[in-house]
């Protein structure tokens, strides 16, 4: 072996150690997080691949079959495999989480800089209306947009993006607005002012850049409240409609047979618990590594 190729396979060696040394040092609720996140991502987008049966197909096996090597979960009422069905619904769960949480952090994130950035009345006006509508319950917020779009649209996955979104997005308003008023303080910001920048290029150049973390920890947190709250809706049978393999949908569905056939309930909680636990673990994990402070409300 000559001396370059001696020297490469060191640096490898030693850029590999490193790089372990940095992953011991994360939080092990982030790094745990992070490998139970990418099994589900994995699960989502590979699962209609390779799942045993489509997700509406009927008669797979005997109604409330209980778990056998051909039905590895069992079956449901009109027997429809489970396993296919949990996984199928990975991507409907992971989907409408991820999306109505973004476009939250997204319109709230913005509008909580501006407001933070401006103050004077628009601040004042936004922030009331923002805590009239944090004093609603979620639940109850979320069934009176419903309500207000029709319960013929309820099924309707956009709507529920919108849904989730709206419920989520006062909530990132204010954690947004708390990080600007502290950053409109800041040397760039008030070089930035005095060039004459406007308010929208002020926002996007100097303040978001700079709240990008708090807004990371943000999109975990309510990341990790998504699923329950679209579980909720589906199991009040205001989510999306049958047969779509939505986890909340599928307990509903079974809930009369929890103590006949548990495994028709069990199979999809257990699935949502451990989306909705995988998720808290990597806010948790990455709010350290950010030096933030998780705020649930």
């Amino acid at each position: 072996m000559t001396s370059s190729a001696a020297t490469r396979k060191f640096v490898t060696r030693a850029e590999l150690g490193k790089s372990l040394g940095r992953v011991r040092r994360l939080p092990w609720t982030l790094v745990l997080g992070s490998v139970l996140l990418t099994i589900y991502i994995l699960v989502a987008i590979t699962g209609p691949l390779w799942a045993p049966f489509p997700y509406d197909r009927i008669g797979t096996g005997k109604p409330f079959a209980p778990p056998n090597a051909k039905n590895l979960l069992g079956t449901d009422q009109m027997g429809r495999d489970l396993f296919s069905r949990v996984v199928h619904g990975a991507g409907h769960e992971l989907f409408l989480a991820l999306t109505s949480t973004a476009l939250a952090v997204v319109l709230g994130g913005f509008l909580g800089l501006l407001s933070g950035f401006v103050g004077g009345w628009f601040d004042e006006i936004l922030m009331r209306l923002f805590e009239v509508l944090i004093s609603i319950p979620v639940l109850v917020f979320a069934l009176l947009v419903i309500m207000a779009a029709g319960l013929e649209a309820s099924g309707n996955e956009w709507l529920l993006v919108g849904v989730v979104a709206l419920v989520w997005l006062p909530r990132t308003g204010r954690m947004a607005r708390s990080v600007a008023i502290d950053l409109v303080t800041r040397d760039y910001v008030l070089v930035a002012r005095a060039r004459g920048e406007s308010a929208w290029s002020i926002v996007w150049r100097e303040l978001l850049p700079n709240a990008t973390g708090v807004l990371l920890v943000e999109f975990g947190v309510r990341a990790g409240y998504a699923p329950i709250l679209i579980g909720s809706l589906g199991f009040l049978g205001l989510g999306v409609r049958p047969p779509t393999p939505e986890w909340g949908l599928m307990i509903s569905e079974n809930r009369a047979n929890l103590v006949a056939a548990p495994y028709t309930v069990l199979a999809p909680a257990l699935a949502l618990s451990g989306l909705v636990i995988s998720l808290n673990m990597f806010t948790d994990g990455l709010a350290r590594v950010l030096g933030r402070q998780v705020k649930r409300f």
